[in-house]
């Protein structure tokens, strides 16, 4: 696996440079691209003719952020780099679904995108990050709750990552930057309130688009999201056994196999 930064944006990089399909992963708030190493070394990719490109966004990670955090803004940088990398999907997790959905519903990617534990409104997300984000406007109070929620990080994250692995990604998260997550997180919720739900956003966009859920996951989805998706041609559900929000380090195969099975299918058309 090798790595580099490309403006602005660090990348874990797998595969054959010259491979006929490249795969950009985006990983989800307070993550880096380290959270994809597990997807990226299963067999079922590393063996296979596909190059990986694993993606910190700029800001994550304790890594210089952009001057504009909304989510529009990333979903244009994002774009970018999947154009100039030559991508054809786009792999998002939690935040970086979100990311990736603005991406289609923009206009700054025209292939196809997996979703995992994307949110599709306020009410599917963690009512703790929605307090988070509350507290986190009250001058001279919210940097600190930040600040502590970044110290207390692994145990709060205790059960939600492989025990071999819970230290080196718990270490990634540690990296973040108080202060910008604090004006990421709220330039979040504010995307999610402009638009009430998505599902409506990513149908629209006519993407094709597989999302993904464990069935253990902390996010949700209501029944009229549910319906709306399930109504969209455009859509596939998955939900993944024995996984919570964490998918692609609770069930690294099993995502791996749906990533190439998208690839493939791709390859055949």
């Amino acid at each position: 696996m090798s790595s580099e930064s490309r403006e602005g944006w660090d990348l874990r990089e797998s595969g054959p440079a010259d491979a006929d399909h490249t795969v950009l992963l985006l990983p989800g708030g307070l993550c880096t691209a380290v959270f994809f190493d597990d997807l990226m070394a299963e067999p079922k990719l590393s063996e296979a003719p596909i190059r990986l490109v694993a993606a910190t966004p700029p800001g994550y990670g304790g890594t210089p952020p952009p001057e504009d955090l909304t989510m529009e803004n990333y979903a244009r940088l994002a774009g970018k780099l999947a154009a100039g990398l030559g991508c054809e999907i786009v792999v998002g997790h939690s935040l970086g679904g979100n990311v990736t959905l603005e991406m289609v519903a923009a206009g700054e990617f025209s292939g196809s995108v997996i979703l995992l534990s994307p949110s599709f409104s306020r009410e599917d997300e963690f009512k703790e990050l929605g307090m988070l984000n509350r507290i986190g406007r009250v001058p001279g109070v919210g940097y600190l709750a930040y600040a502590v929620m970044l110290k207390m990080i692994g145990k709060m994250m205790k059960g939600s990552f492989p025990p071999a692995r819970h230290d080196a990604l718990v270490a990634e998260m540690k990296k973040s930057d108080p202060r910008v997550c604090r004006q990421q997180v709220r330039r979040y919720f504010e995307y999610l309130d402009r638009h009430g739900s998505l599902v409506s956003r990513l149908c629209e966009s006519g993407a094709k688009a597989w999302v993904v859920f464990g069935d253990r996951d902390e996010i949700g989805l209501t029944d009229e999201e549910r319906r709306g998706l399930d109504a969209c041609q455009s859509v596939t559900m998955v939900t993944v056994p024995d996984a919570s929000h964490m998918v692609m380090t609770d069930q690294p195969a099993r995502t791996a196999e749906l990533l190439f099975e998208v690839v493939t299918g791709i390859a055949e058309r």
